[in-house]
């Protein structure tokens, strides 16, 4: 996600710094995102030239003391110690100016935010994956988060070619809470052995959806929408018709993440 984050931003005009502690993690960010770059050139969507430009606009950096910005967007695994200690690290290295936001899909904006150094300046911005493509945005405020820094990052969506919908801090925003059911449901009928993963997702699809439920839970990555689900049904204090189904639990464990892993539901090996 935050690769993509990287390549929308660039392609948009700004100068980036995508920020991975891991090196080799870097390197494989930078090769996916030339990739893709190079793809939309084939495909004439892109012209050498601007292929060029929106790399150039990219600082990849494994040193988080170049991460110094006036809009820092983090994107980091689900977990919310890493997210505040990520967070204040960036606080630290940057002016009192600098807007802090969060691109988490299910914790608590401000359980985070009240435990970082600029609370007021702190915020969600929730993308969806691909990044690149998908037009949503939620803007995710608290009550600390202060009303220019709310109108800054509309804009900022805005000038990234999204749609912004600012909505208040609650469990799973508004587009996680309405998709649960999606998922969830299309699992428990697996769980109960109605039908299968293929006739649900071209049934879905038939109906006008782009992409059924187990193709997109493999696109976004199982170990992900599984946090999700976990993460809404312990918030909503666990009502049964949200309960996380035992067949995503046993994909995660098994590393049959989706896409990212070369299997979930279906298996992509085959296309490697």
């Amino acid at each position: 996600m935050g690769s993509g984050i990287a390549q929308l931003s660039a392609t948009m005009g700004f100068n980036t710094i995508l920020y991975e502690y891991n090196p080799e993690v870097l390197e494989k960010s930078k090769a996916a995102i030339e990739k893709i770059l190079q793809g939309l050139v084939e495909k004439k969507k892109l012209q050498e030239i601007e292929k060029k430009e929106i790399f150039q606009r990219i600082d990849f950096t494994s040193d988080i003391d170049h991460c110094v910005a006036e809009i820092i967007i983090e994107a980091i695994i689900e977990n919310p110690g890493a997210k505040i200690d990520l967070l204040n690290q960036l606080a630290g290295l940057n002016t009192d100016k600098t807007i802090l936001a969060t691109n988490t899909s299910s914790l608590s904006v401000t359980g985070i935010g009240n435990n970082i150094l600029i609370p007021g300046r702190f915020i969600g911005m929730h993308f969806f994956n691909p990044a690149p493509v998908m037009k949503l945005v939620e803007v995710v405020t608290t009550e600390k988060t202060s009303k220019e820094v709310i109108q800054i990052i509309v804009g900022l969506a805005k000038k990234l070619g999204k749609t912004p919908v600012v909505c208040k801090d609650a469990p799973g925003f508004i587009v996680n809470r309405v998709a649960r059911p999606f998922y969830i449901e299309s699992l428990r009928l697996l769980e109960e052995e109605k039908t299968s993963v293929v006739v649900i997702d071209e049934l879905l699809e038939a109906t006008g959806f782009k992409m059924g439920p187990f193709k997109l839970m493999d696109l976004i990555g199982n170990d992900v929408n599984y946090a999700v689900s976990s993460s809404l049904y312990e918030q909503l204090n666990k009502p049964g018709r949200l309960m996380p189904s035992y067949i995503q639990k046993e994909k995660v464990e098994k590393k049959e993440l989706g896409k990212k892993s070369g299997k979930g539901y279906y298996d992509y090996s085959k296309n490697n």
